[in-house]
């Protein structure tokens, strides 16, 4: 499996090709959302970022202190927008949004040795997230989704080949990513693929077929 280093102080960090999301909203009850990561985790995924975007401080902590003592330790955990939270529940690193803390502050608040993810939606904020302590640069959504009530335009693939012009960051795609669409995606010149949808309906198969397709490149 291919994968891109970029550096968290001396150490060096790896991102693989599938970059899975497990979102709060997609599950009624705790057990589901551990079911769903157990799944992905058995299917090859070693990388899981949780997303809560509208659950209380007590829930995203709850749900991710479940996650981090029932997961191997090979799945890197990392929480999406709390910096305070992510410390909290001992979790590998924080991806922040454009609304979050910034990468500046949460780089002091975490350390050296956590990583550290910054979402952009297009090329004026890929090239200032590229000036940041960020690990690295996320972009999109590259198509339609419907994981976002209010989501950013869509950048298409010439979208994702301009952030990659920009920045020499591992970069990672997120938006209406699908088994279906994954290598015209890393083709455009993403390292990485954050998938949230695809991954919901037999989570181990999909996180295997997507995991195929990359290596088959």
């Amino acid at each position: 499996m291919k994968v891109i280093q970029s550096m968290v102080g001396r150490q060096p960090i790896t991102l693989p090709r599938l970059y899975a999301i497990a979102d709060a909203s997609f599950f009624s009850a705790t057990e589901d959302l551990l079911c769903f990561a157990r799944e992905l985790a058995a299917g090859g995924v070693t990388l899981l970022q949780y997303r809560n975007k509208t659950g209380s401080a007590r829930q995203i902590l709850d749900h991710a202190l479940v996650l981090k003592q029932s997961l191997p330790a090979s799945v890197q955990l990392i929480m999406n927008d709390r910096a305070d939270l992510c410390l909290a529940a001992k979790f590998d690193g924080v991806h922040l949004g454009q609304d979050d803390l910034s990468a500046e502050s949460a780089r002091r608040l975490l350390g050296d040795k956590r990583w550290l993810g910054v979402s952009t939606h297009n090329p004026e904020q890929v090239a200032a997230a590229d000036a940041t302590p960020a690990d690295y640069v996320a972009v999109g959504p590259v198509f339609a989704t419907n994981s976002k009530e209010r989501p950013d335009p869509v950048i298409g693939l010439e979208g994702v080949r301009r952030a990659r012009a920009l920045t020499r960051k591992p970069l990672v795609a997120i938006g209406g990513i699908a088994r279906e669409n994954c290598r015209s995606v890393v083709d455009a010149g993403a390292d990485s693929v954050a998938v949230i949808s695809d991954l919901i309906r037999s989570p181990r198969t999909a996180a295997q077929d997507f995991l195929r397709l990359f290596a088959a490149s």
